[in-house]
């Protein structure tokens, strides 16, 4: 538990140990402890495991760690959910982690933006952002029904996931489906153009331009 808890420790960038747990070739059985161990170690586990994956994914993708965060994801701890959808969103970020999400994962990450936990919410709607990058993740999202579930998270004024939503709305709106349901609902990102944050005035500013694009 100590030598986790020493990786665990730098939200912004992976500590020099993840590096070293890869080079040992450790996530393997990181992965399979995480099917045993007790609520409080896979907390670690799943902390870890983000921080390593910020560096390499392909390894945990080989041991099929995808199916395992899948149950982690409906787990009844807030915790657990909330850092199995952030190492999802750790493995969306690598190109070899893209496909694997949007075939495995969407249905579940859509359903988590109604979870009552906002951290929850926050890691399920990152996840999602990278997940609808592929051209196929934004199609299970349009068919999952992420678009209203998204809005409303745009629209809640203290949503932490708020920027999130907003990329995934934006890119859900590359396809006609989705720019049509979209167009109905502009009012919402007008509202985030007087936010007290510039990164989410940004992101609306460019949603309603992908929103409103018209062919020639």
């Amino acid at each position: 538990v100590e030598i986790i808890n020493a990786f665990t420790s730098s939200p912004e960038s992976p500590p020099a140990g993840a590096v070293d747990i890869l080079r040992a070739g450790l996530i393997p059985l990181l992965i399979l402890k995480l099917k045993t161990e007790s609520d409080e170690i896979q907390e670690l586990i799943l902390g870890t495991l983000s921080n390593c994956l910020r560096v390499e994914a392909s390894e945990a993708l080989a041991s099929d760690v995808i199916t395992i965060l899948k149950e982690k994801l409906t787990h009844p701890s807030v915790t657990i959910r909330s850092k199995a959808a952030q190492v999802i969103l750790e493995i969306g970020t690598h190109p070899e982690g893209k496909s694997t999400v949007c075939e495995e994962v969407i249905p579940l990450l859509v359903s988590l933006l109604e979870d009552a936990d906002p951290e929850v919410q926050a890691s399920a709607a990152g996840a999602l952002m990278f997940a609808t990058i592929k051209p196929k993740g934004r199609c299970l999202a349009l068919r999952a029904e992420a678009i209203p579930r998204l809005l409303k998270l745009v629209a809640e004024e203290n949503s932490k996931a708020r920027l999130s939503a907003i990329k995934t709305l934006t890119m859900l709106a590359e396809v006609a489906e989705g720019r049509r349901k979209l167009l109905e609902c502009t009012n919402t990102f007008q509202q985030c153009l007087r936010d007290p944050s510039e990164a989410v005035r940004r992101a609306a500013e460019i949603a309603i331009r992908v929103i409103q694009w018209k062919p020639f």
